[in-house]
């Protein structure tokens, strides 16, 4: 049996990932992307994706794949699909395959205060390209969810719903949504009261009504509404 660990492969591509990615449910995420590049001279193409841009507490995640090409593929990628379609024990049983099985994952996180300071756009930016950055296997192409351009020397191409098309990049939103709820509910325990664990920072009734009784935690992203008006009431006021 081919050994696989998170920074390397030994196999090599066949007609059993050919078929199997072919006969995937066009609904489905497949590797099509992956192979087509394969077939240009690609040998360690990622999928990247991020989770947390719109919440108001807590980190932005981005997560790299590299998925394509599997040695042996089990049923479980079959299974993979955007994160925001899978429940939270789905995405807790596919997270620990896809970090068992793909070729190289890394993680990486920008904080709220980072968010603060640069603004969110550049933060899901910055998290994807330091997800890219950390593989231990160095990326020769990437693929990116949504419209998003990377600071990046790694040749790349946007793929707007690639979490809904891509495997590669479908299964990073995975790792990135399970990493980053665990965050969430580390947060909880840190800043108990508003929640965290539940909600995970986004902005649900039971959330603003704790930030109206206990106001922000330092989780918080302050340049968000309504943080903003929480935090400068002059400013807002004059604002309107």
């Amino acid at each position: 049996m081919t050994s696989l660990t998170l920074s390397g492969w030994s196999g090599s591509i066949g007609p059993t990932n050919q078929m199997s990615a072919q006969k995937r449910p066009f609904s489905a995420p497949d590797f099509r992307r992956e192979m087509a590049l394969w077939e240009q001279g690609y040998r360690r193409i990622a999928g990247v994706d991020e989770v947390g841009r719109g919440p108001l507490a807590g980190p932005v995640v981005a997560a790299a794949v590299l998925l394509f090409p599997l040695p042996l593929e089990g049923a479980w990628i079959s299974q993979v699909r955007d994160s925001k379609l899978l429940s939270a024990t789905q995405r807790e049983r596919l997270s620990p395959l896809i970090l068992e099985h793909a070729r190289a994952v890394a993680v990486a996180v920008v904080s709220p205060l980072e968010i603060d300071r640069m603004g969110i756009g550049a933060a899901v930016r910055t998290a994807m390209a330091r997800a890219l950055g950390q593989l231990p296997l160095k990326a020769d192409y990437v693929l990116v969810d949504g419209r998003e351009r990377l600071k990046t020397a790694v040749r790349q191409q946007s793929v707007v719903k690639g979490d809904r098309m891509v495997a590669s990049i479908a299964a990073a939103s995975i790792v990135a949504k399970v990493h980053r709820d665990r965050l969430m509910a580390e947060l909880e325990e840190q800043y108990p009261g508003w929640g965290f664990a539940r909600h995970k920072g986004y902005g649900t009734p039971q959330h603003l009504e704790a930030l109206r009784n206990l106001g922000p935690s330092p989780a918080h992203r302050r340049s968000f509404s309504p943080l903003r008006e929480l935090t400068e009431p002059a400013a807002a006021a004059a604002s309107r």
